[in-house]
């Protein structure tokens, strides 16, 4: 066991110096970019010129672009105050959307597997039920393709845990495939118990594919696991390798979470696989994470989002010829009940599903609407979509972490108080932890689980997938939930209702440089 331990503790540390050393090889390449381009303006007026013009089309580049303007903001800022260093960092990281390579290879995969979604009846039931609520369904399969069910039984887990050990379950179970999708997988003991039942389905001749964000993974895996998981059997793939390099897809990650087992059972949620998330390690309190399991056709849905991914990653691959047999028909669930639509979020258009459907949460609320986030930093359109439901009477609620795991992104979070708190908005910190779920609920009648943080990462730069899940017991369930969590939160909506000038002034020049974080 000691060695074991050793061996993990090594593993980890090469994953962290790996990360390290990226990110010191691409400072080092932008210096060397600043370094000469700073060498040729100080011995040509031209140059300099020529910089200067290049900053003011940037400049023309942002304002025009269609983004939120608080994403525009501090770009053009940047720009104009240094615009060597402002025009480098936008090449780098500021283009969000991924190179135009990336582009045709998801256009080209999606045009082939979103079809294979047939359109359902539920939303004509929905429509009956809910007309309101219909409105948002019927958003999510107009701009992301997916597919609403009323053929589908839904489990909600209120621990990160129990999600876990129902996945494990139903993958010892399988017959056919398994394929899994996540942010971040530690090689440590949680990821261990998952593999020797992958193995052991894979001797059964299951197929089985792993593929995660390298990114994400980073500081939790050698730089070989990919070799290793393929060495027993598993097919691997890892999402946007990061490497020394000006890569301009870099600011694009995979953060969506999906196991899918025979086309017949999917799991998504907040956890990663990592053992944080399973409170094996502590390192920020008590970790708290939830998910949703799925049986039924709508796990169609989640086979999709997962292929579309491990299909368009690398045009070096060999990929899926024939994706039917990844969706098999399914019959209806044994004790199906309401709606859902399991749907996931891209970078590469210019639609913000994940923030659309939060406000949408907001809007459609005559009673309730409450959040729960690890990260808040909102935009100008959600801030006012909260604001306004709370001071329609809404009961609007805002759950973040009582311990932070990133102190910076922490205080930005906290900066976001005020100008909720200020128009009816309820804020609360849960006090044993940290709160890593990604949910909201209405009404007692819908409500989201997922990936998708109330940040711009998630809402603009990621990858993300989440479930809208309607008039079930799940919602219920998640509710319940709700109350629990905020009986173990301190209420700190007046802490925020006056705060000083001088932290008023800290907090909005946080919240001015949030989006580039």
């Amino acid at each position: 066991m000691q060695e074991q331990t050793l061996e993990q503790s090594a593993e980890v540390t090469n994953g962290l110096k790996r990360m390290v050393f990226a990110g010191i090889a691409i400072l080092l390449e932008l210096a060397l970019v600043l370094l000469v381009i700073l060498r040729f303006n100080q011995q040509a007026e031209w140059i300099a010129i020529g910089t200067r013009v290049l900053a003011a089309l940037v400049v023309l580049l942002i304002y025009s672009s269609n983004q939120n303007a608080a994403m525009k903001m501090p770009w053009i800022i940047l720009v104009m105050a240094m615009p060597i260093m402002g025009v480098s960092l936008f090449l780098l990281i500021g283009l969000n959307g991924g190179t135009w390579k990336m582009r045709r290879l998801y256009r080209e995969v999606d045009k082939t597997l979103f079809p294979m979604l047939p359109k359902t009846r539920a939303m004509d039931s929905l429509e009956i039920v809910d007309p309101r609520a219909a409105n948002i369904a019927h958003y999510l399969e107009s701009t992301s393709g997916y597919r609403l069910h009323d053929d589908t039984r839904i489990t909600y887990y209120d621990d990160a845990t129990a999600g876990l050990n129902a996945q494990k379950e139903a993958m010892r179970a399988a017959q056919d495939f398994i394929f899994m999708e996540y942010h971040a997988i530690e090689d440590a003991e949680s990821w261990h118990a998952i593999q020797d039942i992958l193995v052991e389905r894979i001797a059964a001749g299951v197929d089985v594919r792993v593929f995660y964000d390298d990114m994400g993974s980073i500081g939790f895996v050698n730089k070989d696991f990919v070799n290793r998981l393929e060495a027993v059997g598993i097919q691997a793939r890892v999402f946007n390798p990061m490497a020394p390099g000006l890569n301009l897809f870099l600011n694009n990650r995979d953060h969506r979470k999906i196991t899918v087992i025979d086309g017949k059972i999917g799991f998504t949620g907040g956890y990663n696989l990592a053992n944080e998330y399973f409170n094996l390690t502590n390192p920020f309190g008590q970790w708290k994470d939830t998910g949703v399991r799925l049986e039924g056709p709508a796990v169609k849905n989640l086979t999709v989002a997962f292929l579309e991914m491990w299909n368009a990653v690398s045009d070096k691959d060999v990929d899926d010829h024939d994706f039917k047999r990844w969706l098999p028909n399914v019959a209806p669930a044994v004790g199906a009940d309401g709606f859902v639509l399991p749907y996931a979020d891209s970078p590469l258009d210019s639609e913000q599903v994940g923030e659309n459907v939060y406000i949408s949460v907001a809007e459609y609320a005559k009673d309730y609407a409450w959040y729960i986030t690890p990260y808040l930093i909102l935009t100008d359109e959600m801030v006012h979509a909260l604001g306004l439901a709370a001071k329609r009477g809404v009961d609007v609620r805002v759950i973040t972490p009582g311990i932070p795991d990133k102190k910076l992104v922490y205080s930005i979070t906290r900066s976001y108080y005020h100008s909720l708190v200020v128009n009816g908005v309820r804020i609360y910190e849960y006090t044993p932890g940290f709160c890593h779920c990604k949910m909201s609920i209405a009404d007692d009648f819908l409500a989201t689980c997922g990936t998708i943080n109330m940040d711009y990462r998630s809402l603009y730069h990621h990858f993300e997938n989440g479930c809208l899940y309607l008039d079930c017991q799940a919602v219920a369930d998640t509710k319940s939930d709700f109350e629990a969590t905020m009986a173990e939160c301190r209420e700190v909506t007046e802490d925020y209702r006056r705060i000083g000038a001088g932290l008023h002034f800290l907090q909005l020049v946080l919240r001015l440089f949030a989006p580039l974080l």
